[in-house]
């Protein structure tokens, strides 16, 4: 459970802002909208954040972060070739400074392959916090140089933080009996100065490394919708997978009004879905189907393995060409401890339906705005003075939050 962000130049945002999400004791949870972020843990972060803003705002910005730090962290070393788009904010001063990112969640805190494997079975272990930092110094929009990455952890989420690894700008890398250098030490040697220690090291087999990167593999994304044309590892998905194919065959028939089903067909020129609709005689094909049924489809795999994994996705427009009913029932499905989501799933997501915001709580919604020298900030609705009871919708629209557009 992800529970703090900090991003600092970085794209749109300048200067850093920290989105805590850490939930106070006092605040109550009849619904089970909150989840401790380890177990056992008194610090509850939301299940749903819903990030809100005028066009333009920096609500992308935010996901984009995280999208970095995972991708960075997971794949640098992985693969040739891949771009990690990384920029600093556009101006004089920033552009010569480093971008530094960093996120704490709650995670069991010795990761050995044999402690991980009896938490599986179902012992107990201990759990804490976890601390992962990025300093990255960008040149022409990649990353040239990691001036800083370290990771560190708070057993049960009290005291100082303690060192899992650090490294520095030359290289030199601090272990700890968490993270041991033991056996792995020459391949300090072919570090290469701009890609993650966690992605280099389970490269070559560190057994803390892999387990991180496995953990880092279960966090989805979608950054934007999709189009047509970027289609196909979808289809293939549906193909290899059917009972993902099954249940969402099941969602259309309940939230989908006339399509009874959905099909892949081998045609000519390759496979394609098809739909079968109540009244309608012959299938239709996937290009003619509406951009919301399209768009629920697309997103319907990640939602479904994150909640299936207790793991976090990130979808940038959640709310793209799909009607509001079918975005609360989508949002809905994280708050359903007993059925849909009982390993803790979280979903962030950008969103402009601001009916949303009368069935969420403060806790839940985060607020970018963008001032005149094109500077993002972003906050909590924890951090504005509000009542329990307030009606967000309408103080959203009335402007007492901010993140909305100045018409006129």
């Amino acid at each position: 459970m992800l529970h703090r962000v900090e991003i600092d130049n970085f794209f749109s945002i300048r200067d850093a802002q920290v989105i805590d999400l850490s939930i106070a004791l006092n605040v109550p949870d009849e619904e089970g909208r909150y989840s401790p972020v380890f177990p056992g843990s008194k610090i509850r972060a939301p299940k749903v954040i819903a990030i809100y803003g005028a066009n333009a705002s920096g609500k992308t910005t935010v996901l984009r972060a995280l999208q970095f730090l995972t991708a960075f962290a997971r794949d640098s070393a992985r693969q040739t070739g891949l771009v990690f788009p990384c920029q600093t904010f556009n101006d004089e001063d920033s552009i010569s400074r480093p971008v530094k990112l960093a996120v704490e969640f709650g995670g069991l805190m010795d990761l050995s392959p044999a402690i991980l494997e009896r938490a599986e079975a179902g012992e107990k272990g201990e759990f804490g916090i976890y601390r992962y930092e990025l300093e990255v110094e960008v040149s022409e929009g990649n990353t040239r140089k990691v001036l800083k990455e370290a990771l560190r952890q708070r057993p049960g989420g009290r005291g100082k933080w303690q060192r899992v690894f650090e490294r520095d700008a030359d290289g030199k890398v601090k272990d700890s009996h968490t993270f041991s250098l033991r056996g792995f030490g020459h391949l300090l040697n072919t570090l290469q100065p701009n890609v993650s220690l966690l992605s280099s090291f389970a490269l070559f087999q560190h057994p803390t490394a892999m387990l991180f990167i496995e953990q880092a593999e279960k966090i989805m994304l979608q950054m934007s919708p999709t189009s047509r044309e970027q289609d196909q590892p979808l289809l293939a998905y549906l193909q290899q997978v059917p009972v993902v194919m099954d249940q969402i065959n099941r969602e259309l028939n309940r939230i989908d009004v006339g399509v009874e089903g959905m099909r892949v067909q081998q045609l000519s020129n390759g496979p394609q879905l098809v739909f079968r609709h109540s009244g309608l005689q012959a299938e239709m094909p996937w290009s003619r189907e509406s951009h919301g049924t399209q768009s629920f489809i697309r997103m319907f795999p990640l939602i479904s393995y994150a909640l299936q994994e207790g793991s976090i996705c990130l979808i940038d427009e959640l709310d793209a060409s799909l009607h509001p009913l079918v975005l609360f029932e989508i949002v809905g499905w994280f708050y359903d401890q007993h059925i849909r989501n009982k390993a803790d799933a979280q979903l962030w997501f950008t969103c402009h339906s601001v009916s949303l915001l009368e069935t969420l709580n403060k806790e839940e919604v985060i607020i970018c705005e963008k001032d005149r020298q094109g500077r993002t900030t972003a906050h909590s609705l924890m951090d504005v003075h509000s009542r329990r009871d307030d009606n967000l919708y309408r103080k959203y629209l009335n402007g007492a939050f901010g993140g909305i557009p100045q018409v006129g």
